[in-house]
């Protein structure tokens, strides 16, 4: 079955992650398929988006809160 991923960042401590959050559960998403990376966006060395990229499969959607 296909599922619909979420990935989210904030790349400082003092940014809040808490409306991307909600933002994605309002899309639909399940918790368990939310990945949040509190950490700088200058590369994609992030441990939860590493473990997205490992979950993932052919035809699942991946959506990012803007």
């Amino acid at each position: 079955m296909k599922q619909i991923y979420a990935y989210c960042r904030v790349s400082s401590r003092e940014q809040n992650e808490d409306r991307q959050l909600a933002d994605m559960r309002d899309f639909g998403i399940q918790d368990g398929n939310i990945y949040l990376d509190k950490q700088s966006g200058k590369d994609f060395n992030r441990p939860a988006y590493l473990r997205l990229l490992k979950k993932v499969k052919y035809g699942d959607t991946i959506v990012r809160p803007t």
